[in-house]
């Protein structure tokens, strides 16, 4: 019996690569970076890639290659956070909600209802907008839209987890609530949770660097990917490479989260084999 390699492991190896490949260059960035990102020097500005600068400066003078790795540790860590801080919220909330129902769901519901009507990045935006621009208040405003959509996610999850027969089996087995969100409901719905966060992850990303570009995030002279593009604008027609190289560092990473995610969605699924 010969099993055939299927194409999706290939994929999650291409995927965690370039996600494991972008940590890593960002935990690592002050020995990787050829220079200083906060360096300024006129009289190298727009220039193109060359062996000093692989990719070119930016309108100051900045090298974009070292601006850019250390971007990474501004938005992925940023991303990274937010997820947590929404997992460690939601995740009580929506096994708590789809299993014991009643006025605690109702309650949440109808908030989460409420919250979900405004999209998140109006939402977003007005909050930041309250509070003020950078990055600190960005990620707050960011947790407290997201964490809706994921207590709805997790509570659709329990609801049709608790349907299944051997959840009532442990009820009847005298186990507490707890020890079945725990032991029984928790390990089922991780899968699909999982395939959520990782493409969340991505958009996480995009949101950050947007509302950066709209300068409610990081300012600047913070190297975050969002900013570089923004501050490209103005010089695109010239020196297109001030933008074509952070916004490929955005794409690397949502394309890396994509591919993981879908690998994991399909983890279940048989794998073909030849006799």
């Amino acid at each position: 019996m010969q099993k055939n390699v299927s194409p999706i492991d290939n994929s999650l190896l291409t995927g965690a690569g370039l996600l494991l490949l972008l940590i890593f260059i960002g935990v690592f960035a002050s020995w990787i970076s050829p220079h200083d990102p906060f360096a300024i020097h006129l009289s190298n500005r727009l220039s193109p890639p060359t062996w000093v600068y692989p990719f070119g400066t930016d309108h100051l003078g900045r090298c974009l290659f070292s601006r850019i790795i250390y971007g990474i540790r501004t938005s992925v860590t940023s991303a990274f956070v937010i997820m947590l801080v929404t997992l460690l919220i939601s995740v009580p909330i929506g096994l708590l909600t789809g299993y014991l129902r009643g006025r605690t769901d109702h309650f949440f519901m109808r908030w989460i209802d409420g919250t979900l009507v405004i999209p998140d990045i109006v939402l977003t935006i007005a909050i930041v907008g309250v509070l003020g621009p950078g990055l600190f208040h960005l990620i707050l405003a960011i947790i407290i839209v997201r964490w809706a959509t994921y207590v709805r996610l997790i509570r659709s999850l329990v609801l049709k987890v608790c349907q299944e027969e051997y959840i009532l089996s442990a009820r009847m087995s005298g186990n507490t609530s707890i020890r079945i969100m725990r032991r029984y409901i928790l390990p089922q719905i991780a899968s699909p949770v999982a395939v959520f966060c990782s493409l969340d992850l991505g958009r996480i990303v995009l949101l950050i660097a947007g509302l950066s570009f709209l300068g409610l995030g990081s300012q600047p002279p913070t190297p975050e990917w969002g900013v570089m593009m923004h501050d490209a604008t103005a010089y695109f027609q010239v020196a297109p490479h001030v933008m074509i190289f952070p916004g490929m560092a955005i794409s690397l990473f949502v394309l890396g989260c994509q591919v993981i995610s879908e690998r994991i969605r399909k983890a279940g699924q048989p794998i073909s084999r030849e006799v």
